[in-house]
């Protein structure tokens, strides 16, 4: 299925590597692309490995499809879901580029899949993840469980659908529960924290679970709910992959304040860029598990681009251990870090060469 042609260095594969791109949205630059899109691009080409954009349209859906069809060799998805008005005739078509034999970075199923909150529920009962964590598809679930979760102490609601933080609350209780309470009252007062700016409301127990219905109704609606970890204050580490390989950390610590919570630049959280070394513990810890996630999220190959979120705890003999708070693969920007292109560049080569090594 593939032309390649032998130099004495390395097989170059001559068809091209599409990079899927949709028209508008926050996280384009002024030429209408992505930021750390065209530097793959040109990254690519430096390595003599042909690329090119598509912004997808659905009016175009299947003269794209064809196009890609007969003159691509793989596709990397660069569509943030939330700029995406046809999102599942777009992974439809993600679908049948695959069955066509197009290498599919990330796979639309493994996109879904990792970048679900759900996958966190999928991965509790692995080291990674605590046993306490939950996930309600329905409205009736999360009326049934989340007062007896908020009974055990603090807690933390994401919605599936969040974008910095909208969606993501710091859920406690103003008041303690008497001994022996396993269930919080309706009518207890609750203060929450949003991740998105760390602003605090109060509000009744019943009337916050109404207002968190609207995440849960709706395509792909869900709320997961795990235990708040105080530590996040130290920082969030998050782990920027390039399929089995650990690029580099970012150490994201959240503004100062008693409530504040939140690692999202906007929120006003500090960022800095470590070297894998310099996490090594974790690291090592993480590639070790590898295979496991990949059984339990699917069976899916490792996305090109993702990114793994851990937050500081304490085991029961006092060690520092490392909780998995997100898993992120559908559109993974690096545009403060413009470099890792060529970094990506060579992890799509190496793909493509291994599939056709595969496929003899």
């Amino acid at each position: 299925m593939w032309r390649k042609y032998i130099s004495q260095k390395e097989s170059v594969i001559i068809k091209k590597v599409i990079f899927f791109e949709v028209q508008g949205g926050s996280d384009k630059g002024p030429d209408g692309y992505r930021p750390d899109t065209m530097p793959m691009v040109e990254a690519l080409k430096q390595c003599a490995q042909d690329a090119e954009v598509i912004f997808f349209e659905i009016e175009k859906r299947e003269q794209i499809f064809n196009y890609v069809k007969d003159h691509a060799v793989a596709y990397v998805s660069r569509i943030n879901p939330g700029n995406l008005k046809h999102e599942a005739e777009y992974f439809d078509m993600l679908r049948e580029l695959c069955v066509e034999g197009i290498i599919g970075m990330p796979h639309p199923d493994a996109m879904i899949s990792y970048g679900a909150k759900d996958a966190l529920v999928k991965l509790r009962h692995t080291s990674l993840v605590p046993e306490d964590t939950y996930a309600y598809y329905t409205i009736n679930q999360f009326k049934s469980t989340f007062p007896k979760s908020l009974a055990k102490g603090e807690r933390v609601l994401k919605q599936n659908r969040s974008s910095t933080g909208e969606g993501i609350w710091r859920v406690q209780l103003v008041e303690k529960l008497a001994d022996g309470v396993t269930e919080v009252p309706l009518d207890a007062q609750i203060k929450c924290t949003e991740a998105k700016d760390n602003h605090v409301e109060y509000h009744r127990l019943d009337s916050f679970m109404t207002f968190c219905e609207q995440y849960i109704v709706g395509t792909n609606g869900m709320l997961v709910d795990m235990t708040f970890l105080p530590r996040i204050k130290e920082g969030e580490i998050r782990l920027f992959m390039l399929r089995d390989k650990a690029i580099n950390v970012v150490h994201k610590k959240p503004a100062e304040g008693a409530d504040a919570f939140s690692a999202t630049l906007f929120s006003g959280a500090q960022y800095r860029y470590d070297k894998p070394e310099e996490w090594g513990a974790l690291v090592q810890s993480f590639l070790g598990q590898l295979h496991e996630i990949t059984t339990l999220l699917g069976g899916y190959d490792l996305p090109l681009i993702w990114t793994a979120d851990f937050i500081l705890d304490t085991d029961d003999f006092g060690n520092d251990t490392y909780i998995l708070g997100e898993i992120n693969c559908s559109c993974v920007g690096f545009t403060s870090e413009l470099e890792l292109a060529h970094n990506v560049a060579q992890e799509i080569i190496d793909c493509l060469h291994e599939k056709a090594t595969v496929l003899g």
